[in-house]
């Protein structure tokens, strides 16, 4: 840079004596100016906003304070502050001078102010007035304006207003296409009409009006600027072209008025439309068909692009006047005589029938599809490809809104023709171009149906963020304001990330677009985003629900102002609906009537969507009814069911599962409830089956994508009311098997799955596996084909994939029946005799508890009443909530709650149901009941010797859990009888101080290295484990801390060494960074998350223990039925066993229990009898014993006084771990 930059004397070491280094530095002469005339505008501003936003921190001032200051530097707070911000407003207005038009007017006011211009303010001396009597270093001069103006006319006349010659001169002089030309333009041309003859007056005008036609269509420069210009221009041609003079040159340049007001940027978008009809008008005076039939049909064709885009007047009639221009045109401009003025008319027409609201919809966007057609005759991409280009954007919009044929085949219609329209609009030669084809591309991919339909949402946002690349709301507001209601609606119907934030993102976006959208400048716009923000805020989550809709209802009333039935039928049918919806969901006022209102949206919305003219949208509005009626308060409960059935068959028609599968299950999902509630039981399970087959056949479809473990949750947290409703009804038939199947069929499917791809190998045959494989990539691939848009026939392949899948399920179902295919019986056949399982299931109003064994008959069922339910609620939040604000009462009362759990699970009724012989169980949770330690729960049981005490005191051969039978049955596969070599992680973080004793014992009970591998404090890095080879190691040992982040349970982790940020990062990322109380920040990317966990490879470990807290939490308020844990990933992982905590465990009572869990598995006790004898041990043993036994244990005399210490304030024949906070967190998941 130094031969560019120069120091600038003196230093500032006086005035800031903080910084004695300090050294500013200039440009040499005449570099800042090269630079400036050598880049485009826009990074010039870019580097100028950096700049500022960079001095204004130095200076410890906000932007806009800065920017205040750069106005009248000397109202700055001290001299000091002054003196550094003067230079930059010198420079900034030197910058921006050279810029021309707006932004020399800046310059200008930057410079007027009295406290940066040295000069008196006089009227002689204002240099911001007018253009300056000589050049500065900052903007021309008037004789370079002048001089300029006649060399460019000079061109024009010499080159008959060649653009190739033309547009150099403009390129080179940029800095003076700006108002100040105008001014100099209509000076100059005013005293040349006057001195010279009539001839040359109007060989003057014809090179003026070549000149103004070059510039504007010149895209260089400020464009609305070049606009102005050109106005002035033909302003100045009518002082000579008058009507009755010349009044074919009078005509010509009205019509050049009438495109230059039509494309204005200045001035009220709704008025210079207004003047573009009037110049149109004006020129068809002479203009007339019989006369002059070419100029004639071009100005109609004019006159119809100014009415489709008038603001004024009602809409569906300026589009009518529009399509009667076009058609008009259409007359003369004939394919044979004009072919081209044919296509571009034919565009047109096209655009304008798309946008009719008159007439039939259906039947105007074929004829809109047919106009692109025909314009594709003349517009090929080798002869017209910009042409060619615009019109297949069009054809593209077309099948996006088509009505006709099927829905998704246009869709897809519609991406295949904007995808090709992109191989022309690319964003480095035509921008504006390619922002609006990514635009149209969003709206594509928001409304496709084929595919993944999370996958299309995202790839939808991700082309309007594309678009806001180059419509900004400075430069393009209203396309800006438009690109924003759409990124609204995707983040409106996002189903990646947290539906909460998602909604905010939508409110935000239409807030936004409505600083463009104002009502009296677009009211059109401004009510569908009056309506698009009461969808938004009847779907709200954050804030109070009642206020939300109240909201919500407010939106849509305010939309009704211009959405008139008379006017706009469909916007208004539209919102109609909307309110219909919000009054069905209304908390506020009486029900009944809310609901009576919401009847009487609905068939208001239905006098204009009829079946025949808008098939989907009455599909939608009928299936809507028949919800508000299965609501209904008023009338008869029977009669009310059967209007809801009704209207749900009625949808049924359209809503098919091949056209358009989610609102079928959706639908299907109301009938099936709506049959329930009617008592209709076998239609109820039939419309329940089907619509758990689409679910599953959604999911299926769900494998390309970056989220797709995400995106099967957050199908299954929206369709799991299918399931519970499923086995409800099963319940109700007596099909006690078939509801456990259902209730596995809704439970752990992403773990399942992940399980079976990863045992693969061993859990199938060779051949068997290699079959499966190929129909895993034969599948991938077509989906992957119809996914982007590749597919020649995308219907037909789509039902080939089903195909595939089908085959692919029943040669895997033939081995192990899995997934949708799960067999309870053959399940309940592999258990042995002395096992029984209790199975938990809740559904929206009560608890469901099935139990059985391998003789068990018929499962027994035990179903709670609602106050039950209830009652668990109830506990459930006081439990949580004590345990997160004060552990150290909810560690005192934790007997007591558990005993009240018991109760309100009736455990003592389950256990009264197991037969004797059954000495082992295995509890499936589900839910929130993953958080408690059931294995402690104490009973009341006379079974028996008429025993007491806790559940695990019935079953000597071992309580443990699983998520699921399937999962169960997975693990099982899993046969690992070595138990000799060990890795360990030993207190990473050197802040626990049993750890190091509990790692020492346990790893002496394996083999020595290499057998056995332990990393030590500060050695246990994530780097250290990622360099290891894990899947040798029979047992893996984590002594450490553990954290679980609810919101984002792929994030939680165990804390490793040197996990510390330093410095702390000044803002926070929730998935890099967990912040400790003590204001200290974890670097999660140095910690083994779940993520991580996920990808580990243990092909042959038996065990993995989680001697940290909080280990065993799951998400609870995830409805999924998904199990998300840290122990999930080590299970996925491989492992078929997982010990893991429910809470903050002590650091003593838990490596008591750990050294006795690992001495216990020496005596060859399976997992779960080990870790309870652990348990009953730890509880049951008194101090002198523990004292005693510690003695016998490889570890020094001070490791026995550490020990020692601890009990020091309990009786020798006290039990000091008695309570079930010291033995109760952990639990074993798995085998």
């Amino acid at each position: 840079m130094s031969g560019l930059l120069q120091s600038i004397t003196p230093v500032y070491q006086d005035s800031n004596p903080d910084y004695p280094d300090y050294i500013e530095y200039e440009f040499r002469r005449g570099v800042r100016e090269l630079l400036v005339d050598s880049v485009p505008i826009s990074k010039t501003l870019s580097v100028i906003d950096k700049v500022s936003e960079f001095i204004a921190n130095q200076l410890g001032l906000s932007v806009k304070d800065f920017e205040a200051y750069l106005l009248k530097p000397a109202t700055a707070s001290n001299d000091w502050l002054e003196e550094k911000i003067r230079p930059f407003a010198q420079i900034k207005a030197e910058v921006l001078g050279r810029l021309g038009g707006e932004y020399a007017r800046l310059a200008e006011q930057l410079l007027k102010n009295e406290e940066l211009v040295e000069e008196d303010n006089s009227e002689n001396n204002q240099t911001a007035a007018s253009i300056s009597e000589s050049p500065t270093s900052y903007h021309p001069s008037s004789e370079d304006y002048l001089q300029f103006l006649e060399e460019v006319l000079q061109a024009t006349d010499n080159s008959k207003g060649d653009p190739k010659v033309v547009y150099p001169l403009l390129e080179a002089n940029l800095d003076k296409l700006d108002d100040n030309l105008i001014d100099v333009l209509q000076t100059w041309a005013s005293d040349r009409f006057s001195e010279v003859e009539s001839e040359t007056k109007e060989s003057i005008a014809r090179v003026i009006e070549k000149l103004s036609n070059l510039i504007r269509d010149f895209t260089l420069g400020n464009k609305a600027s070049n606009i102005e210009i050109a106005i002035a221009g033909y302003e100045q041609l009518l002082t000579v072209f008058t009507r009755e003079a010349f009044p074919v040159d009078w005509a010509e340049t009205q019509n050049h008025l009438g495109l230059a007001y039509r494309n204005r940027i200045k001035g009220e978008k709704a008025q210079n439309i207004e003047e573009a009809i009037a110049f149109c008008q004006q020129a068809l005076i002479v203009y007339t068909f019989e006369a002059f039939p070419m100029d004639w049909a071009t100005t109609q064709n004019n006159l119809g692009v100014a009415y489709l885009e008038r603001i004024k007047g009602e809409k569906a009639q300026n589009i009518e006047e529009a399509i009667a221009c076009y058609q008009q045109a259409l007359r003369v401009t004939t394919f044979e005589a004009f072919p081209i003025e044919w296509a571009t008319t034919q565009t047109n027409l096209g655009l304008a029938y798309h946008d009719r609201i008159k007439g039939e919809k259906a039947q105007n966007i074929e004829e809109a599809i047919a106009c692109c057609q025909q314009a594709l005759i003349v517009y090929t991409f080798e002869a017209f490809p910009m042409d060619w280009a615009m019109t297949i954007n069009n054809l593209g919009l077309a099948y996006s809104d088509r009505i006709k044929g099927e829905k998704a085949q246009n869709i897809e219609e519609a991406i295949a023709c904007l995808q090709q329209a992109l191989i022309v609009r690319t964003f480095e030669a035509f921008p504006m171009d390619w922002a609006m084809t990514q635009t149209n591309l969003g709206l594509a991919y928001s409304d496709r149906i084929k595919g993944e339909k999370a996958q299309n949402i995202e790839e939808a946002i991700a082309c309007y963020h594309e678009a806001l690349i180059v419509y900004t709301f400075e430069a393009f507001p209203m396309d800006w304001a438009r690109t924003q209601t759409n990124l609204g609606n995707a983040y409106r119907n996002r189903i990646k990330g947290e539906k909460a934030q998602n909604l905010e993102n939508a409110i935000a976006c239409y807030q936004k677009a409505l600083r463009v959208y104002t009502y009296e400048a677009f009211p059109m716009d401004w009510a569908t985003t009056q309506n698009n923000l009461g969808v938004a805020y009847r779907n709200r989550i954050i804030g109070e629900k009642a206020q939300n809709i109240e909201e919500a209802i407010a939106y849509c009333q305010q939309a009704l102002r211009f959405r008139t039935f008379e006017a706009f039928p469909m916007d208004w049918a539209q919102t109609q609906t909307n309110l219909g919806n919000a009054y069905r969901n209304r908390i506020t006022g009486p029900k009944a009537q809310n609901l009576e209102n919401a009847i009487a949206y609905y068939q208001s919305a239905l006098s204009v969507y009829t079946r025949e003219d808008f098939p989907y949208e009455w599909a939608s509005t009928i299936k809507n009814l028949g919800s508000a009626y299965s609501d209904r308060i008023t009338g008869p409960k029977a009669q009310n069911l059967e209007d809801a059935i009704a209207c749900y068959q009625l949808a049924l028609e359209v809503h098919t599962r091949e056209a358009f599968p989610r609102d079928y299950l959706d639908t299907l999902n109301n009938l099936a409830f709506a049959y329930q509630d009617a008592q209709n039981l076998p239609k109820a399970y039939n419309a329940f089956d089907d619509a758990i087959k689409t679910v599953e056949y959604l999911r299926e479809e769900m494998i390309f994508g970056s989220g797709v473990e995400e995106y099967k949750t957050k199908l299954a947290e929206e369709w799991n009311k299918v399931y519970q409703g499923m086995v409800e009804v099963c319940l109700e038939l007596g099909n006690i098997r078939e509801a456990i199947e259902y209730v596995e069929r809704s439970k752990t499917r992403n773990l399942v799955e992940q399980i079976l791809s990863r045992d693969l190998n061993t859990i199938f045959p060779p051949d068997i596996v290699t079959q499966l494989e190929q129909y895993r990539d034969k599948i991938a691939a077509g989906q992957y084909q119809i996914q982007h848009s590749k597919a020649g026939n995308s219907t037909a392949l789509a039902q080939h994939l089903q195909q595939l899948r089908q085959q692919r399920n029943d040669l895997r179902d033939h081995y192990l029946p899995i997934g949708s295919s799960f067999n309870f019986q053959q399940f309940q056949n592999n258990l042995d005799d002395h096992t029984a399982i209790v199975e938990f299931y809740i559904t929206g109003d009560k608890l469901l508890t099935f139990i059985f064994t391998r003789q068990t008959q018929q499962p027994i069922v035990l179903q709670s009443a609602p106050q039950d339910l209830d009652e668990l609620v109830n506990w459930r939040n006081e439990y949580l909530q004590s345990y997160h604000t004060n552990k150290s009462d909810w560690q005192n009362d934790l007997s007591n709650r558990l005993q009240l759990l018991s109760q309100i699970l009736h455990i003592d009724d389950i256990i009264q149901q197991i037969p004797r012989n059954c000495d082992r169980l295995i509890l499936i949770p589900h839910l929130y009941l993953h958080l408690f330690p059931l294995h402690a729960l104490p009973i009341n049981s006379q079974q028996g010797e008429g025993k007491s005490g806790i559940l695990m005191d019935h079953f000597p051969a071992g309580v443990s859990y699983a998520p699921s039978c399937q999962l169960l049955q997975l693990v099982q596969t899993r046969r690992r009888p070595d138990f000799t070599h060990l890795f360990a992680v030993q207190n990473p973080t050197g802040d626990l101080s049993y750890t190091n004793m509990e790692v020492e014992v346990i790893k002496s009970y394996f083999n020595p290295p290499p057998d056995t591998e332990v990393l030590v404090e500060y050695a246990a890095t994530k780097a250290a484990i990622d360099s290891k080879l894990l899947n040798t190691y029979h047992c893996l040992h984590f002594s450490c801390h553990g954290y679980f982040n609810l919101n984002q349970p792929q994030k939680s982790a165990l804390i490793l060494a040197n996990v510390l940020h330093s410095p702390t990062p000044a803002e926070l990322n929730p998935e890099q960074h967990l912040p400790l109380d003590n204001g200290e920040v974890i670097d999660l990317d140095k910690c083994l998350t779940l993520d991580d966990i996920f990808a580990l490879k243990l092909d042959q470990c038996r065990l993995v223990t989680l001697s940290a807290s909080e280990t065993g939490l799951i998400d609870y308020t995830n409805t999924s039925d998904e199990y998300i844990s840290l122990a999930s990933g080590f299970i996925v992982a491989g492992s078929p066993a997982v010990v893991s905590s429910l809470w903050t465990v002590n650091e003593l009572s838990t490596t008591l229990l750990m050294i006795k869990f690992y001495q216990n598995l020496r005596e060859q006790m399976s997992l779960a009898v080990a870790l309870n004898r652990a348990q009953f041990w730890l509880r049951d043993i008194t101090v002198s014993q523990l004292l005693a036994w510690s003695k016998q244990l490889p570890i020094n005399k001070s490791s026995i006084r550490m020990i020692k210490a601890s009990l020091d304030l309990f009786e020798p024949d006290e039990q000091p771990f008695q309570s079930p906070y010291y033995w109760g967190a952990f639990f074993l998941i798995g085998q």
